[in-house]
């Protein structure tokens, strides 16, 4: 019989995130993999199989909870139709009891598969909200910032609250509270179509030829267990493969010039990257709040937080008694959160004194 209790799912459109709780609500495994949804439902099937096959657990062994932002890919027609589909998906595969699924539904809880189709939009990319949710149980005050392989997110948490109002994306990026980079999947030239090559300025390729995982290799900073994403031309992930692709951003080939120039351009890429998070941070961050870093991001929140004169907190710190030393989970906060945050108002639930 296995121990795990609750397995947490972050169905993402490039990744699948997963966090196994045991009984008594610590981390007893977690797995970040490659999905690439917007390719077909087939390979979100085979991932899920994957994990039941790697957690060694048959799916009714275990309460499901689940968040997404999958929906977003082009895939589904819209929003309403890929939360509809990718619920079915999941519902089909893990729901042999159809009350041991649970949706995350942002403001309204934790909904089973019936209610899907109503609360679509609560349900839509809501993995932030359990999230800062999860964490406001824990702190106080603090600007959670997750950057991912796309995406970062900003969430201010005031007096154990979550602070946006706003939930829909088309909200958030009005708010500076969703911005679309990442440190793997944004292509290079997202960042600038303008950067200083050898002290003169010098124009971006605003072409698909290297991605923001191209950069971080060649800054040492990105670890291989985030680096799933395809390069953008199908080659390998060598640091001269990297160099290649950057070099191309602003025309050249990669042997025009030493591999110190292409390093050196990497950390200017870098630099524009933070400097973009940096404006959109400023208008969440308050005096002497600490910034909490989670996501395939958190060496760039980190270096944010020092650059800004706050101190920083990585999520694994926050959480450290429950992760069994477990750092993978930096990476797959959302699926622990939104397990974790099911299993806490389980709990307060069975403690409740009875009035009968």
């Amino acid at each position: 019989m296995s121990n795990i209790s609750i397995i947490g799912w972050d169905v993402g459109g490039a990744h699948l995130k997963v966090v196994a709780l045991s009984f008594e609500g610590e981390v007893l495994q977690s797995l970040q993999l490659p999905c690439t949804l917007w390719r077909g439902l087939a390979y979100l099937e085979t991932t899920i199989k994957t994990v039941l096959t790697t957690f060694k657990i048959k799916p009714n062994d275990a309460l499901h909870v689940i968040t997404m932002t999958g929906e977003l890919v082009d895939l589904f027609q819209n929003r309403h139709s890929g939360v509809i589909e990718i619920a079915a998906t999941l519902n089909r595969l893990l729901g042999c009891d159809h009350e041991i699924i649970q949706f995350y539904a942002a403001n309204h809880g934790y909904v089973n598969f019936k209610h899907v189709s109503s609360l679509s939009m609560s349900i839509a990319s809501a993995n932030w909200h359990a999230s800062a949710s999860y964490l406001a149980m824990h702190i106080q005050d603090a600007l959670l910032i997750d950057i991912g392989s796309t995406t970062t997110d900003i969430i201010s948490i005031q007096s154990g609250k979550v602070q946006p109002h706003c939930i829909s994306d088309a909200e958030r990026m009005q708010a500076d509270s969703l911005v679309y980079t990442g440190v793997v999947r944004t292509p290079v030239m997202a960042l600038s179509n303008k950067i200083l090559m050898d002290g003169v300025e010098t124009n971006v390729a605003g072409e698909y030829f290297a991605t923001m995982a191209d950069v971080y290799r060649l800054t040492g900073e990105l670890t291989q267990d985030v680096d799933m994403a395809d390069t953008a031309d199908g080659r390998g992930k060598s640091l001269l493969e990297s160099a290649g692709r950057l070099a191309r951003m602003v025309g050249h080939d990669m042997d025009d010039k030493p591999i110190k120039t292409w390093k050196d351009l990497a950390v200017d890429f870098k630099k524009l990257q933070l400097a973009q998070i940096k404006m959109a941070v400023l208008k969440h961050l308050k005096s002497n709040v600490p910034i909490v870093g989670a996501g395939a991001g958190t060496f760039l929140v980190k270096a944010l937080a020092d650059e800004l004169g706050h101190s920083y907190l990585p999520i694994s710190q926050v959480f450290e008694k429950q992760l069994n030393g477990n750092q993978a989970l930096e990476i797959c906060f959302p699926a622990y959160a939104v397990a974790s945050l099911f299993f806490s108002l389980s709990q307060r639930t069975l403690k409740q004194p009875s009035h009968a």
